[in-house]
């Protein structure tokens, strides 16, 4: 057992009387490795404006503590400047943390995780874990997205966890799949998708931000151009300024269209677990663990080839629209639709596969392995 691990991000975090609320996924992650340090203090930023979401919950791990930065972000002038404004306190402080760990975990891209990592050349011996959870595709990133890359490329003597396999994939930059699936959700999957039929008639999900970057535009228009006998339900989880947009967009789909807002993990994995088909055309992606959770029930992926989505989906178990051809997203989920259904309950099953590749156990196997 170590004894202490610092957890330094801008992942959302608020308090609301004595207990700490966190990121549903980073909370998982820790609580998963809570008993391999003695203390674990998570630096993370100050969201109260996120309280009911669905997507933060209670922190009850006892030896998880937190500590709760000023909100950073934006692209206005005003608000870049504040950013740097930020970057001496920061420094005092992380390298306050640092100084006094052995096990040091950044998750990037973040201004307080670059500026850890900056602060890594200082301590080298130690334990050092960066996570970097967009693509690693240099062409798809923003400028700031691409300086903490390059840095995480230069910073040989930490291990970096990124999402996918990259061609000159530095030694020390680990391919790693992010955790969003317990045994118990694998068990129930494999029950729920062994019952799933697939008879011309299907049920479609998306998750994610409801905004054009994610795709929601591109799945309207690629419904409209499907028989509506063909489509029993649609369904779109989660939240964004365009939600009336949409939901006017949609309106053809009369009642078999629903808008759910955010939902917890339970509600989430309801709504994959009776569909037939996961709907992601979206413009940039490192890997969505939702993907995962869908192939968990079966839902066959209809996704966008950004990130590192094609190098887990593929034609042995979804539909991959390459984002800049020819071929519009329309035709890949009209030839989806089409297909013969012992065809597509193939695929369905071969999801299966995919989906225990994303186990907290195997995360934890791999962490202990690689990095620890």
């Amino acid at each position: 057992m170590y004894k202490r691990l610092v957890v330094i991000s801008d992942t959302a975090l608020y308090r609301e009387n004595n207990q700490v609320f966190g990121f549903v996924a980073v909370v998982k992650e820790l609580e998963l490795l809570h008993d391999n340090f003695e203390e674990i203090i998570w630096i993370g930023a100050n969201r109260p404006e996120l309280k009911g979401n669905g997507t933060l919950i209670e922190i009850k791990a006892p030896n998880i503590k937190t500590i709760l930065l000023p909100k950073m972000g934006g692209k206005s002038l005003w608000q870049v400047l504040k950013i740097l404004l930020l970057y001496p306190f920061l420094f005092v402080l992380l390298l306050k943390n640092i100084y006094k760990t052995e096990v040091i975990h950044t998750r990037l891209p973040s201004h307080p995780a670059f500026i850890a990592v900056l602060i890594s050349y200082l301590f080298p011996k130690k334990i050092w874990w960066n996570k970097f959870a967009g693509s690693w595709q240099p062409t798809t990133l923003p400028f700031f997205y691409r300086v903490q890359r390059n840095l995480l490329i230069k910073a040989k003597h930490t291990k970096v966890t990124i999402n996918g396999f990259w061609d000159d994939q530095p030694n020390h930059c680990l391919s790693f799949e992010n955790p969003c699936l317990t045994q118990e959700d694998i068990a129930h999957g494999k029950q729920i998708a062994a019952a799933k039929t697939f008879d011309g008639s299907y049920i479609f999900s998306f998750v994610g931000r409801l905004e054009d970057a994610k795709g929601v535009s591109r799945i309207i228009e690629a419904l409209k151009g499907i028989p509506t006998d063909k489509i029993k339900k649609v369904h779109f989880v989660g939240n964004g300024n365009k939600i009336e947009h949409y939901k006017n967009e949609t309106s053809f789909l009369d009642n078999k269209v629903f808008f759910y807002g955010f939902l917890d993990k339970k509600g989430v994995h309801a709504i994959l677990a009776q569909s037939h088909f996961f709907l992601l055309p979206s413009d940039s992606e490192g890997f969505p663990k939702v993907i995962a959770e869908a192939a968990c029930y079966g839902a066959i992926p209809v996704v966008s080839d950004v990130g590192s989505i094609s190098h887990y989906v593929n034609s042995k178990n979804g539909f991959v629209w390459k984002l800049k051809s020819t071929v519009s997203y329309t035709e890949v989920l009209q030839n989806a639709i089409n297909s013969q259904p012992t065809a597509l309950k193939h695929l369905s099953d071969n999801n299966l596969i995919l989906a225990e590749l994303f186990t907290f156990d195997n995360y934890k196997q791999k962490l202990q392995r690689l990095v620890f």
